[in-house]
């Protein structure tokens, strides 16, 4: 009997999401504010599963409906730090 390995667990860190995000939106991390709304970025809810999956994949159990009540940023970033335990 074999067993999966668990996911390897990754700090997710707010430069981390940011940068995840830009390489989706194909924009600098440094011009994606906290306030900036994502939706208008183009993230699209195809590229949020696809994050969404990627991030499950690295240890990060999240919600993607969760997510997706937010349109920005900061407020992903809320959600996530609460996942972390950093709420």
């Amino acid at each position: 009997m074999t067993t999966s390995p668990a996911p390897k667990t990754t700090e997710f860190t707010l430069e981390r999401i940011r940068g995840d995000i830009a390489r989706l939106v194909g924009e600098p991390p440094d011009e994606i504010g906290l306030d900036e709304n994502l939706m208008d970025l183009g993230l699209d809810s195809m590229r949020l599963l696809g994050l969404v999956a990627e991030w499950t994949q690295a240890g990060l159990q999240v919600d993607i409906f969760e997510l997706g009540e937010h349109t920005t940023l900061g407020g992903w970033w809320s959600v996530i730090r609460k996942h972390q335990g950093q709420a």
